[in-house]
């Protein structure tokens, strides 16, 4: 229990504690996604599931209007450091107002969703669609608790508890885990959507004691508290950009409903393996640099602002750049291992391989995007990346409507040499191909533009951007990555020899030495090129990071 109410100052320590928990919930993420896979397979009842999905996630990202930890955190920082008990009290009225608007809200949809629906999954039956109405109904809990716990894990995170925060999506993961084991078969399909509303409400539930324990309470508040227009003017332009992306998802969706029966099974599935890394590494180093940054603005230091955010950065692609590469090389064997059961069979599982393929593209550049966002909201500059998004968006549904065509007919010679590149071209219908790569192309579009204004906001902020070798590092690490990429693949062929892959654990040995092959080679050239990133893991495990019973604060500070 020490370490759920101890502060984590460090940055690489919060973010190792993150990313730990993080990896745990994805493994039982992946479990989650392996029961439904063998359960369904690439079907039209997974693609109703994953559809119900769509309005409780749009609304959930509404929802961040008064929930958002990015905008919560540096106003609340800013009350706290003049008055604690008025920082209590902004949480307290801002949670009160967010009970009743948010409530209101998840009515409406609950009214309207059969004539949304007409409109999102043009592809599905009236039946299929009248399924989909139901598991959405039963869903508009989730989006109402994970946004109240969202409040909550913003005040945990700002008093740097980050075990608490860290266990919360775990949780999540159990109960939905519980639904498909549990209601499942006691409800038939509408229960993997009671399983959700579980998840939330335990995501909800394990973060309320550490709340609590801080002196927060939750408690009527008569009197709406004057700094919730600040987070709502910082939060606005935010939600605006995530909610084009899930506006996005949703017209990406729409399209693949009317591909052949699985196509929205098939791009989830791929993008829940794409967003492991990106969780565990990615998201996980900016929650754990934020409050460190925001800290920077309010005293207008820009070189511990840069500091911060540079060393967080190049510490993203120093783990990310092996993982992306290795990831594509081995993509069949990890949707195999991960999904690769029941009735999943193997046209289900080269077809999801070669969208995971194309996601593997974009791993780097999503994983550096929550990093930049929290950069933006740290300086109190909110509206540039609104509109950035905004466009970018655009391109991806110009994007997916032109590819989706183009991508129809397979032997057409662009969707053939992308089909044969990704060793699918046997494969009748590569529709949903094109939609991975329109949101490729578009995930690409939304970094450049992100992080070229992002240096110009912190030269207009601070008056200076630092010169350091930022560029010329990356381009390393992405070079030594592709080698060991390519010894990985030598390794997997050497080893076809001498391992079958007709069974589980001749797949999972295969992956495995070729990826131990890979990251030989990515370290032995790292260390013989002295990496201050590699050099600095090596100091830490001879410190003995690992035995102390709680995390060291000084870790990496």
């Amino acid at each position: 229990m020490t370490l759920f109410k101890r502060e984590i100052a460090s940055i690489n320590a919060a973010a190792l504690l993150i990313g730990a928990a993080g990896f745990l919930s994805d493994i039982l993420g992946l479990f989650r996604d392996r029961l439904l896979a063998g359960h369904f397979g690439a079907s039209r009842e997974l693609d109703i599931y994953y559809a119900a999905f769509q309005i409780p996630d749009l609304l959930f990202t509404l929802f961040l209007v008064g929930a958002a930890t990015a905008a919560i955190i540096p106003v609340f920082l800013e009350v706290k450091e003049k008055d604690p008990d008025e920082a209590k009290r902004l949480i307290e009225s801002l949670f009160n107002a967010f009970l009743l608007v948010s409530a209101a809200f998840c009515l409406l949809v609950i009214f309207f969703a059969p004539l949304i629906f007409k409109f999102l999954v043009p592809g599905f039956s009236p039946e299929e669609r009248s399924l989909t109405v139901l598991m959405t109904r039963i869903m508009m809990a989730s989006p109402f608790l994970l946004s109240l716990s969202n409040i909550i894990s913003s005040v945990i995170q700002a008093n740097r508890r980050f075990a608490t925060f860290a266990l919360s999506p775990i949780c999540y993961n159990i109960g939905i885990i519980f639904g498909i084991l549990v209601f499942l078969p006691a409800f038939g399909l509408p229960g993997l959507a009671y399983g959700v509303i579980l998840g939330a409400f335990l995501h909800l539930l394990v973060q309320i004691p550490t709340f609590m324990s801080l002196g927060f309470r939750i408690r009527p508040a008569l009197r709406m508290h004057s700094a919730i227009k600040k987070i709502l003017s910082l939060s606005v332009p935010r939600v605006l950009s995530l909610s084009m992306v899930s506006i996005t998802v949703l017209i990406v969706n729409a399209i693949a409903s009317t591909l052949i029966p699985g196509s929205i099974a098939v791009f989830q599935f791929a993008r829940n393996l794409e967003s492991i890394p990106i969780g565990i590494i990615g998201v996980s180093f900016a929650v754990a640099v934020f409050p460190r940054l925001s800290g920077a603005f309010v005293k207008k230091d820009g070189n511990d602002f840069y500091e911060s955010f540079f060393g967080t950065l190049e510490t993203v692609i120093f783990w990310l750049a092996p993982i992306a590469v290795l990831m594509y090389v081995l993509r069949a064997h990890i949707v195999r291992l991960a999904l690769g059961t029941g009735r999943f069979d193997w046209s289900d599982t080269r077809l999801t391989a070669a969208v995971f393929g194309i996601f593997c593209f974009s791993v780097i550049l999503e994983s550096i995007l929550p990093l930049i966002i929290k950069g933006y909201y740290a300086l109190n500059k909110t509206s540039r990346p609104l509109i950035i998004n905004f466009a970018a968006s655009g391109s991806i549904v110009v994007l997916s409507f032109a590819l989706a065509r183009v991508f129809s007919d397979p032997s057409a010679a662009f969707p053939a040499f992308v089909a044969h590149i990704l060793k699918v071209d046997d494969v009748k219908s590569v529709g949903i191909l094109g939609l991975a790569l329109a949101i490729a192309i578009g995930e690409f579009i939304d970094f450049i533009f992100l992080f070229r204004f992002f240096l110009k906001e912190g030269k207009e902020t601070f008056g200076f951007v630092p010169k350091n070798g930022f560029l010329k590092e990356t381009v390393f690490l992405i070079a030594v990555a592709v080698l060991s990429g390519f010894v990985a693949y030598g390794a997997r062929l050497f080893l076809n020899l001498f391992i079958s892959l007709d069974t589980f654990f001749g797949v999972f040995f295969q992956a495995l030495g070729s990826g131990v092959a890979g990251v030989i080679v990515y370290g032995a050239i790292l260390y013989w090129k002295k990496n201050s990133q590699l050099l600095g893991i090596i100091e830490v495990f001879r410190r003995r990071l690992l035995k102390p019973d709680v995390l060291p604060s000084e870790l990496g500070s």
